[in-house]
């Protein structure tokens, strides 16, 4: 899946709980309220996240759309009422140890709001920190499942790898008895996909089995040859590494993609060159893509990016949400309690469409998309399907 926080858990019953988070506190984005508490005090905000390090692509794009996300939400003053929100990043570089003491550091220095997390052992390892000093957190791009129901004080303004999973499932519809495969490295990063794919599919009745490939493999034949023989109803490939066009070579020579439905995640625009000739074969889920939500909340990020110098990818969406969340919760003044009550079950209009913040765990609830990619050397995403976030909301998380 040429990723590091892609894919993992699953949907439970929804129909309740959308019903009552839908008709709470539905939102206005854009409109920045009176940031009451605090007089005139700046509100400061603290983003910890990969500037720099194996991330820093994903980083760039989430700090673009946050900058833009600030000027939507607040009509572009960078002000709640009367108070000036105050942007101080710092740069984890994909290190959790120095993201806990950024996180130390800035609330030692009185900072109630902390974002960013690129990294999902970034986003482990800083939830607790703001369980602890209370203190709220919305963690960015970090796909782990981990994060929801990490605690209190912690939200997400990304998806999490179990909606990747479910998007995915969606290729095949019921998986109840049908076969599933995983085909990953044997890594920590595949291994974590199968467990993924496990607990989301599996419980939901569907046979999974794992193909792991020597993460030290050059030769992908053999391995290949497995997939096709395993006659798999779903192919789900998690893949991260140089290796990826070998690879996807290999699957296309051994007629894989006539076998059976391959699935995969699709990550940041500058890799989808390395697909090759098999590019218009593979099946994508996607968290997203440029101009694949057609929402006016879309239109604005983008006009704002551009203007800016940027360009938006797959990450863009989760700083501009972040910075919607952010601008909403702190229209409570500087009472992180209160920040917490208003984002529990807020419901908002979004990049990707209507958003809700589940109240019960703090799961992001919205839309994902199946794709695929066209145009041979230079490809080109299109949706196939915009999925509703009901039909791929995770399973509810125990709260900790």
């Amino acid at each position: 899946m040429g990723r590091k926080s892609h894919p993992v858990r699953l949907p439970a019953a929804l129909t309740t709980a959308a019903v009552l988070l839908l008709a709470a506190a539905c939102g206005s984005p854009g409109t920045a309220g009176s940031g009451t508490g605090g007089g005139t005090e700046p509100i400061k905000v603290g983003l910890v996240y990969s500037k720099s390090g194996p991330l820093a692509s994903y980083g760039k794009q989430y700090i673009e759309g946050f900058q833009a996300g600030l000027d939507y939400a607040t009509n572009g003053s960078k002000k709640i009422g009367d108070r000036t929100v105050e942007v101080t990043e710092v740069d984890d570089a994909g290190d959790p140890a120095k993201a806990v003491s950024a996180a130390k550091d800035l609330i030692g220095k009185g900072y109630k709001i902390l974002a960013g997390s690129t990294s999902s052992g970034v986003a482990t390892q800083v939830a607790p920190i703001a369980e602890q000093n209370k203190v709220l957190f919305v963690s960015g791009p970090a796909a782990t499942d981990a994060v929801t129901g990490a605690g209190t004080y912690t939200f997400r303004s990304g998806r999490q790898t179990a909606q990747d999973i479910n998007t995915a499932a969606a290729f095949i519809g019921d998986v109840q008895g049908k076969k599933v495969v995983v085909f990953a490295q044997d890594s920590a990063f595949g291994q974590a996909n199968v467990a993924g794919v496990q607990a989301v599919l599996g419980a939901k009745g569907g046979k999974v089995e794992p193909l792991l490939v020597p993460a030290s493999a050059t030769d992908f034949t053999p391995f290949a040859t497995q997939a096709k023989e395993a006659k798999a109803d779903l192919l789900f490939v998690a893949w991260a590494g140089t290796t990826a066009q070998a690879m996807w070579t290999a699957l296309g020579q051994q007629g894989v993609f006539d076998a059976t439905t391959v699935v995969t995640g699709l990550d940041i625009t500058a890799t989808w060159p390395a697909y090759g000739p098999v590019a218009d074969k593979v099946n994508f889920l996607s968290h997203y893509f440029a101009d694949a939500a057609g929402t006016d909340v879309e239109k604005a990020m983008t006009e704002r990016v551009t203007k800016a110098g940027g360009a938006v990818d797959l990450f863009t969406g989760d700083g501009f949400t972040a910075a919607q969340m952010i601008v909403h919760a702190a229209e409570k003044g500087d009472d992180p309690d209160a920040m917490v009550k208003s984002l529990a079950g807020w419901s908002f209009d979004g990049v990707k469409g209507a958003m809700t913040v589940r109240a019960e765990d703090h799961a992001l609830l919205q839309p994902m998309f199946q794709a695929k990619l066209t145009g041979g050397a230079t490809p080109t995403a299109e949706v196939v399907k915009k999925l509703d976030a009901d039909a791929v909301a995770p399973a509810a998380a125990a709260q900790k």
